[in-house]
């Protein structure tokens, strides 16, 4: 078999793995299920491993999901043309900041096209300190299935589905805040 050919049926088969996945809304026992349910956090029916990526950061730095590992990660999709995206990554970069001493990472992943200076400049106006992959050819876009901007993933310490979060969210609330605090504390399987 060719490799193109291997290459894409193992991407056919993450594809199916993720739609059948998170089947709608929070029913999983895999994280603290009250409270994803409450924030419309769907959790997967199985914690399959997310897919691996590396991307270019905006600093030049090669960024590695597996990199990661050991940490709650927030892998967030967003793009300069979302406005939503725009207005919720500043809360995004202060959730970051809040609980980085205790293991939890948001790689906020840009999937505009064609301009990576129009992604530099809005994060330097809002001096956003988070690690910043840039997805252009749309790549790790398609391995994550992401049809709606924004679209967040929290990915356990294990490298495996805890939630999906499609649309706007308030990152900063209480409840999000606590959500957080909660999964960098407690393990699950």
């Amino acid at each position: 078999m060719s490799t193109l050919l291997t290459k894409r049926l193992r991407l056919v088969g993450v594809t199916l793995s993720l739609a059948l996945c998170f089947p709608g809304p929070a029913a999983g026992a895999a994280a603290p299920a009250a409270q994803m349910q409450a924030l419309h956090i769907d959790a997967p029916r199985e914690r399959l491993p997310a897919p691996a990526f590396a991307l270019p950061s905006l600093d030049g730095n090669r960024i590695r999901l597996q990199d990661y590992r050991g940490q709650l990660v927030l892998l967030h999709f967003w793009a300069t043309f979302c406005k939503p995206c725009r207005e919720e990554l500043p809360a995004l970069d202060r959730l970051s900041r809040e609980f980085a001493d205790k293991g939890f990472a948001v790689l906020a992943i840009a999937v505009d096209r064609d301009d990576p200076q129009a992604v530099e400049d809005f994060v330097r106006e809002q001096a956003i300190r988070l690690t910043v992959p840039l997805d252009p050819g749309g790549e790790v876009r398609k391995k994550y299935e992401i049809d709606a901007l924004p679209t967040s993933y929290l990915i356990g310490p294990d490298g495996r589905f805890v939630g999906r979060v499609v649309g706007e969210r308030d990152w900063t609330s209480p409840e999000f805040r606590a959500l957080i605090g909660e999964l960098t504390r407690t393990p699950y399987d």
